[in-house]
Parts: C-alpha cells; structure tokens; sequence
C-alpha cells in the first residue's frame, strides 16, 4: 500500500491502482507525462480529474490544457479500481420510437457528461424479462446507477438491485409514496385535467383509443384518470367506445374506425399516446370526418407531426428533456448520497389546438 494525501488528509491507495493510473495509454502518454508537463505529481493530477473541487481554478486550467495538448484519456478502470465507481449510469427505456424517451434519452447523456458519467442504453420492448435481463447486463459492467421507465417491472427486478445495493429511479412517473427516487409527471393528473377540460366543453360521450395497459402503468395511470374524472360527474366510457391496441400510427387509424363504427358515436376521442392520436387523425381526416364540429381528438405526448397535420392536434404535452435532466440528476444524487433540491414532479400542460371544440348541437 503507498500512502497519498487529498484535502490535506493523508489515506491509503492500493499500489496496483497507481501503478495502472500511471501507466502509458495508446500512443506512450500515461498520468506521469501530464504531471512532468504541468510540473506537479501525478496525486495533483488525479485530484484535478476526479476531484476538481479541491484544486485551484489556474491549476485545472493548466493541468487541462496539458491534458489536450498530450491527447491523454484517463484510465477509467484505474479510476473505478480507487474510487469504486465506473462513472456509468445504465438506462432501460421501453422504446426509442416516437415520443419523449428520445428526448429524455438526449438530455440524460448530456447532463451525465457534464458531470462526469457515461449513459449506457437499452430498449426492453415493453417486455419486463428484457428488461430484467438487460439490468443484469448492466450490473456486470458495474454501473453505478440504473435508470428505469414507470414502476411496474420484473418481480426479480428491485429485489436484484437492492440486494446488490445499486441504486436505481423511475422516470416519466410520479408518485407521492415514492418521492425521492421517482421523477416525471403525474400521469393520472394529466389525463384528469385533459378529461376536465373536454367535458368542460360540453362532451358527455367519451371514446378512449388507449395503448395495452399490461406491463405499461403509466398507460393503466392514464386510463384510470379519464374514469375517475367522468365518475365524479356522473359519466363513464361505453364499452363499445373503449379500444385498446398497441401504439402505433397504423392501430390509431384502425381504433378510431373501431370505435366510430358504434351507435350513438362519441363526440370526444382520448387517445393515450401520439402515435395513436396521429393516426385517429389520418383516418377522420380520410373517412371526411368533421374535427372537431363532429369528434374532438386530442393526444397524450406532443409529437412534432401533431402540429402539422391539417387539423392541429390539442395534447397533453409531457417535458420530455426536463425529466431527461432531473433523471440523471437523481440517480447521480443517489450514486453520491445526496438529497434532491429541486422538484421531482414535472407538469404535463394541456396544448390546445385545432382538433378539440364543444360536441356537436344534436
């Protein structure tokens, strides 16, 4: 063991650990080039890479100008071997399709780079085993935080984290119980006000084109929070009008179809995600469907087509970079053993556009 000094406070650092910061990377430059070049040791020139709070403003100027100029690439593995972390954060989003997990996925990498960390990302398909097998992946490559989507998982899942001590959060949800490590929006709120502000307009025939709720709770949260907002005024959705399906453009236009085919026809369509309300759209516009003199159809995400097609679509739009940023945030803060100071609940507002008016005068 070799004795170093950080802060002023003497501790110990495994031989092997400098031995492989110190040595030469591709190319012949290794710590000790940089140190010799800045005129410091290489302990001051590891303190400047991972601990950059405790070196002066001029000496991380010069120690990362001499760090570009001899092209040097800390050794990662050295770092984890003396700090215990990887600087890794895994990420597991159910897809990178449509919507705001590619958004979010952007703002995590982002803000994870400047703070020091590398996003690692994974698609699970909706499927909780993939997702479980894609955590554990994670873990083998010993990530220092994961990031999932919803609460709803694996029943392995959590219990294979907590037992290895991996902290992990939820994103795109919110919810009271879990405050700390859960960060996104309220879905059941968001659909609540949506559904307040149709019926407001006059609706009391409610159609709902909705993703598969299975394995998908943020979809089962919004669901419920269309029900729970009629119930209170003494309405509900026919069975005939709810249609459930998967979220693409192609089952949107065929759910909508599905559920106009109905006698009496509901006069205000919710769609749970955009791709579904993309396509409601496409196929009232292609059958001559009147929006909205005839149906209202409004969105849950807010897609850029959504404010281009020929009737404008009213969603309810989620801020996708936001929970990206608070994402990494949280989960860094847990990684560190920091307490949050900032909101973990994101607002989802209501974007009116052209697709949503009162029902039509019977």
């Amino acid at each position: 063991m070799a004795r170093m000094k950080a802060g002023g406070e003497a501790h110990e650092v495994p031989r092997r650990a400098i031995e492989a910061s110190e040595s030469p990377h591709r190319g012949g430059v290794g710590l000790r080039d940089v140190a010799r070049a800045v005129g410091v040791s290489t302990a001051t020139v590891s303190r400047a890479i991972n601990r950059p709070e405790v070196v002066s403003p001029e000496l991380r100027e010069r120690i990362s100008l001499a760090v570009a100029e001899l092209g040097w690439i800390p050794d990662g593995r050295a770092r984890a071997f003396t700090t215990g972390r990887s600087q890794t954060i895994g990420a597991v989003f159910p897809t990178l399709g449509l919507g705001d997990f590619p958004r979010a996925a952007n703002a995590i990498q982002r803000q994870l780079l400047d703070v020091g960390y590398t996003l690692l990302l994974a698609c699970s398909e909706y499927d909780p085993e993939l997702e479980f097998q894609q955590v554990r992946k994670f873990a083998e490559r010993g990530v220092d935080g994961v990031i999932l989507v919803g609460l709803a998982h694996h029943p392995e899942l959590l219990p294979f984290l907590k037992q290895r001590n991996l902290p992990f959060i939820s994103s795109f949800i919110y919810e009271p119980a879990f405050h700390g490590s859960c960060v996104g929006p309220d879905n059941h709120k968001a659909l609540v006000k949506m559904t307040d502000y149709l019926a407001d307009l006059g609706h009391v025939r409610f159609a709902v084109i909705a993703q598969e709720t299975e394995n998908n709770d943020r979809a089962g949260a919004r669901l419920a929070g269309i029900r729970d907002a009629l119930a209170l005024r003494g309405l509900a959705v026919r069975p005939q009008h709810l249609a459930i399906g998967t979220w693409t453009i192609e089952e949107g236009r065929r759910l909508f179809a599905q559920v106009m085919d109905t006698d009496p026809k509901p006069t205000a369509i919710i769609c749970g995600n955009a791709p579904l309300a993309v396509g409601a759209m496409l196929e009232a516009l292609a059958s001559g469907r009147r929006v909205p003199e005839e149906v209202s159809i409004v969105g849950y995400d807010d897609i850029e087509i959504m404010s281009h097609l020929a009737v404008s679509v009213t969603t309810v739009r989620v801020p996708g970079e936001e929970i990206g940023y608070r994402a990494a945030r949280l989960i860094v803060d847990r990684v560190e053993q920091r307490e949050p100071d900032y909101p973990l609940e994101s607002e989802a507002e209501i974007v009116i556009r052209e697709s949503s008016g009162p029902p039509p005068k019977e």
